[in-house]
């Protein structure tokens, strides 16, 4: 496909759905996840889609008032079951919204996750990944396909490695978070967008330096930590929405090379994660005894 339908018409819905699920196969989803299309009416032409990491209502308000047809987003809207579409919730008046404005509404998260190229392709090369091949092979007991590792140009300490990360990802209010020592030496690097602290035993097999990915609880960073004794490999918390939003520039330019440019493609700018300030941040602590 290139531009417009075979009459020389916009594109449909319908045709549309079919390239986005060429590019990220929903068969290739979690079980557990809700990816494909929320709203829209397959019949309806689409001039222009709008991409962003999460459905949130400004987000689908940002999308009606640049006169989107489509927003293509990450992350689920209807990831839990909801039994009303009321205004009254927030999910309730995100589907409103969006069916007033005439917004459709696609989700490709856990299928755009193992997607080659996908989100973590993305993380990898934003981490300057060189050729990032698969974390973990593909299997019938592991389906997805999540993760990538990769060596860099040349060696480079830790603190100089997070620091040209943080300039690579999107600016957020609690930056990165580093377990590690700042002056080792690190060049291979394993990365998974999103949440993957249960990926802990995987990376480590595949001799990462440095695991690059978000949502490091406490309890499961502390005893990886005490497996290596504090060694490799050191652990980077990028922030669930800055290590996912590199994936939108990269879609863009794969539906744009599908659809050609008879179909406009807008990215948000709009910032997503929840964090609004932080307070009492240390940029550095050591091992030290709290100070009383």
């Amino acid at each position: 496909m290139n531009g417009t339908g075979a009459d020389g018409a916009a594109y449909t819905l319908g045709e549309v759905v079919e390239v986005v699920e060429r590019l990220w196969p929903p068969s290739t989803a979690q079980s557990w996840d809700a990816v494909g299309l929320v709203t829209g009416d397959l019949a309806q032409p689409v001039r222009r889609v709008h991409l962003a990491v999460d459905p949130t209502l400004a987000v689908v308000a940002e999308a009606v008032e640049a006169g989107a047809d489509l927003l293509l987003t990450h992350h689920p809207l209807l990831l839990r079951g909801i039994h009303s579409v009321a205004t009254a919730s927030a999910k309730g008046e995100t589907v409103t919204r969006a069916v007033v404005g005439d917004l459709a509404l696609y989700c490709a998260h856990t299928s755009a996750d193992v997607a080659e190229p996908g989100v973590c392709d993305a993380l990898a090369r934003a981490c300057g990944v060189l050729d990032p091949q698969p974390l973990e092979p593909w299997t019938e007991r592991e389906p997805l396909v999540l993760g990538r590792v990769g060596e860099l140009a040349s060696p480079v300490t830790l603190r100089a490695f997070v620091e040209a990360l943080a300039a690579a990802l999107p600016a957020t209010v609690g930056g990165l978070r580093v377990s590690g020592d700042p002056d080792a030496e690190v060049r291979r690097v394993a990365v998974v967008g999103g949440s993957g602290d249960d990926r802990f035993e995987v990376v480590r097999r595949s001799g990462a330096d440095v695991y690059v990915t978000a949502d490091l609880r406490h309890h499961p960073v502390l005893e990886e930590r005490e497996q290596t004794r504090g060694g490799r490999p050191f652990l980077v918390d990028a922030g669930h929405w800055a290590s996912e939003s590199v994936w939108l520039e990269q879609a863009e330019r794969q539906l744009r090379a599908e659809l050609g440019d008879r179909v406009e493609t807008h990215v948000s700018r709009l910032r997503t994660e929840p964090w609004t300030f932080v307070v009492g941040a240390n940029a550095a602590c050591d091992d030290a005894a709290l100070d009383t």
